[in-house]
């Protein structure tokens, strides 16, 4: 290990997420792993980025299917040899999430999510959460190559 005491992972509940809940889940020997997941709130959801998820948009709308993720995200961890797990459903934007999660948290940190988005076309008009974290964190960050 490489003296992070936390290593904190964004899921969506993807299967592109999972694989990095696998990788940070693999680095966290000896510190914990918290593994988050953001959402907003039924009421609080844009339409038309809704209209723009898709069959994705559940993801993002209320907090049940959020915990159903988390679980999902730790028996994925816990077979993948994290030792010490801490789920957290986090409201808010996934990178704002993160960030603030991460800056809650005792340092040193790393943050850790995988590389969906950053490739695609919307990615790069309005932005990924790798992408968008990368540039916002004060932390370590590893983009997992998960595509």
């Amino acid at each position: 290990m490489s003296g992070y005491s936390t290593i904190v992972v964004g899921t969506d509940g993807s299967e592109s997420s999972l694989r990095a809940v696998e990788r940070a889940a693999a680095l966290s020997a000896g510190a914990k792993l918290v593994i988050a997941c953001a959402f907003l709130p039924s009421e609080g959801v844009d339409p038309a980025a809704a209209d723009a998820l898709g069959a994705d948009a559940y993801q993002l709308q209320g907090a049940n299917p959020v915990n159903d993720m988390l679980r999902t995200a730790e028996g994925r961890a816990l077979k993948a040899g994290a030792e010490n797990v801490e789920k957290r459903a986090i409201k808010g934007q996934p990178v704002d999430a993160l960030l603030d999660l991460v800056k809650s948290l005792p340092e040193p940190a790393l943050l850790v999510v995988g590389n969906k988005g950053m490739n695609s076309l919307t990615g790069r008009l309005l932005g990924s959460v790798p992408s968008d974290a990368a540039r916002k964190t004060s932390v370590d960050i590893l983009i997992v190559h998960t595509t």
